[in-house]
């Protein structure tokens, strides 16, 4: 079986699959702790969206959901820093929190899309806006990175404080990467509570994945992930004189901008070291929690090696890898304005073990 699936990843990566009218798609599961799936029927694309780009970009882009009543709280971080949490109050026992992608927020329709399903379905919501990402940017130099797990550690510790009896974590790209390394290195201390974690479309190798961003067919994401960037770098001199915009002109990649601002500003040595550090590939195995890692093999994100094959037999970590879904994607169409990845998340976390 494993030939089988590595070989349609490959089709996939070379950009020669996806592109039939065919809308049945099958999802390749390598390892499952809890059944034995192999291959199963699972998402299925809508016509419309026929290439791993469309499937990407009209979530980002096009899906609209409904303003959600947030309720805003701002807490203090230990560096004398802040944190913004939106919150979904019903007064529930169970708790989700949300960790958006690279350069998100709150507001971006995958969030809110997975908010309104859980909050619809008697759970209060966190989405929580990493430093910078609230809409006011925050007091110290040091910006969100793919590995910054303390200030996950902060927002959780705060949410058991206000006596949830269950938490589930859901993150989506850079988020699901700091959600499995969030499980994994805190795996021996996890509070009892936290019973679950989700992540979509997860670098799980960062270097490997910034290669194929940085990649021609992906220029456009590269573009907008480094304006974006390179916009808080501007604004945040502007409050931070240590903070120097200068080289910003010549950073084509997210690798460059990595090496330049974001590893040393976080204490990493260059940006060979973030990514080794900071990818949640290293973590997974650790783990004790149970766990879903959804990758489509079509996702112009993601290398190889973000479909792992060597923890066949792990006892917390369900792998699924459908053919299709894009980067955050998984649209589907006539569903109430639903998407798979919300049914999938709440199937799963409502599911036993």
């Amino acid at each position: 079986m494993e030939s089988i699936i590595w070989r349609r990843l490959r089709i996939l990566k070379s950009g020669r699959a996806g592109s039939t009218g065919s809308r049945v798609y099958t999802c390749v599961i390598l390892h499952d702790g809890f059944h034995q799936h192999g291959l199963m029927n699972s998402y299925r694309a809508p016509f419309l969206l026929f290439n791993r780009h469309l499937e990407t970009i009209y979530p980002s882009l096009i899906r609209k959901v409904e303003s959600l009543p947030y309720v805003r709280e701002r807490i203090t971080t230990p560096d004398d820093d802040f944190l913004d949490l939106d919150w979904l109050n019903k007064d529930s026992k169970k708790l989700i929190i949300l960790s958006h992608g690279l350069e998100g927020n709150s507001q971006r329709s995958y969030i809110k899309g997975m908010a309104n399903l859980f909050y619809n379905d008697g759970y209060d919501v966190l989405a929580w806006n990493y430093r910078g990402c609230s809409g006011e940017m925050n007091r110290k130099i040091r910006f969100y990175h793919s590995g910054a797990t303390d200030d996950l550690d902060l927002v959780v510790t705060h949410s058991i404080a206000k006596g949830y009896t269950e938490i589930n974590l859901i993150g989506f790209s850079l988020g699901g990467n700091l959600t499995l390394k969030y499980l994994g290195e805190k795996a021996s201390s996890l509070n009892s509570i936290i019973r679950k974690g989700v992540a979509f479309s997860v670098p799980l190798n960062l270097h490997n994945s910034c290669v194929e961003i940085s990649k021609p067919s992906n220029w456009v994401y590269n573009k907008r992930f480094l304006n974006s960037l390179k916009e808080k770098v501007i604004n945040k001199s502007k409050q931070i004189s240590a903070l120097n915009p200068c080289h910003l002109a010549s950073i084509k990649s997210l690798i460059e901008f990595d090496n330049t601002y974001t590893a040393p500003i976080h204490g990493f040595r260059d940006a060979i070291d973030y990514y080794e550090q900071c990818s949640s590939i290293r973590y997974i195995e650790s783990i004790k929690r149970p766990t879903l890692i959804v990758n489509a093999l079509n996702d112009p994100f993601l290398s190889g090696d973000c479909y792992p094959s060597h923890l066949p037999n792990h006892p917390y970590l369900k792998f699924e890898f459908p053919e299709r879904g894009g980067h955050v994607g998984f649209a589907l169409f006539n569903q109430n304005g639903l998407y798979w990845s919300e049914l999938r998340a709440l199937q799963f976390i409502q599911s036993n073990p």
